[in-house]
């Protein structure tokens, strides 16, 4: 079963890192998979109610890495931490299966209080560099969190979020596929922007409607 974990997770970076030359190179020169290799293991022996021995390993696997995981989150099959450094993953924090974490991304907490305070991410979710996700909030599934966007509400399932507060942008439909830096750049648009666009052309037909009673008014 180990082996398993580590042959699917291996596969599972070499289909979406392009960079990936085999089997071997994912082991050997991954980071973000030896994260979550080292994980797996103070996550058992936290489970198991060696506490201090938990959190010895996880700062051990931050020391070697430069991913800081804390064992007590849970974390579905086929993770891929993209790069890597700088990801924090908080005690609560739950995650389903094959997401697509990059680089300084934080899956943090916003109360100091014990219980659930992390957030909960779906299965199939891009969460893109720098981004922020705070709160015990959810995540839905096919998500795309946008690089360097800050995400302190739920975002629902399938949606794209980007900017700080993160806002929804609109999504081309088509089947699923995997936006890098979980950013659809086919065209990559700002929330706001997309909302000035939204008001200038009801401010245009606006105007025409105005023209057309005032031509109407001078007949009269």
């Amino acid at each position: 079963m180990p082996f398993m974990f580590l042959r699917e997770t291996a596969r599972a970076y070499r289909e979406r890192d392009p960079a990936a030359r085999s089997m071997l190179e994912v082991w050997l020169c991954y980071p973000g998979l030896h994260a979550v290799v080292m994980h797996r293991l103070a996550h058992a022996v936290w489970k198991a109610g060696f506490i201090t021995a938990g959190r010895w390993l996880s700062h051990l696997g931050r020391f070697l890495t430069g991913i800081e995981i804390h064992p007590g989150a849970t974390i579905g099959q086929r993770l891929v931490i993209d790069h890597g450094m700088g990801v924090v993953i908080g005690e609560t924090a739950e995650i389903g299966d094959d997401v697509y974490i990059y680089h300084q991304v934080t899956l943090g907490g916003t109360s100091s209080a014990q219980g659930k305070r992390h957030p909960t991410i779906g299965s199939n979710v891009i969460i893109g560099a720098g981004a922020k996700v705070l709160g015990a909030i959810k995540v839905g599934e096919g998500a795309r969190i946008g690089a360097n966007a800050v995400v302190v509400a739920p975002v629902p399932a399938g949606t794209t979020v980007v900017g700080i507060p993160a806002r929804p942008v609109e999504r081309e439909a088509r089947k699923p596929r995997f936006d890098a830096y979980g950013t659809p750049c086919d065209p990559c648009i700002d929330p706001l922007f997309h909302e000035i666009e939204l008001l200038r052309t009801e401010l245009t037909a606006l105007e025409a409607r105005l023209q057309v009673h005032e031509r109407q008014d001078e007949r009269l």
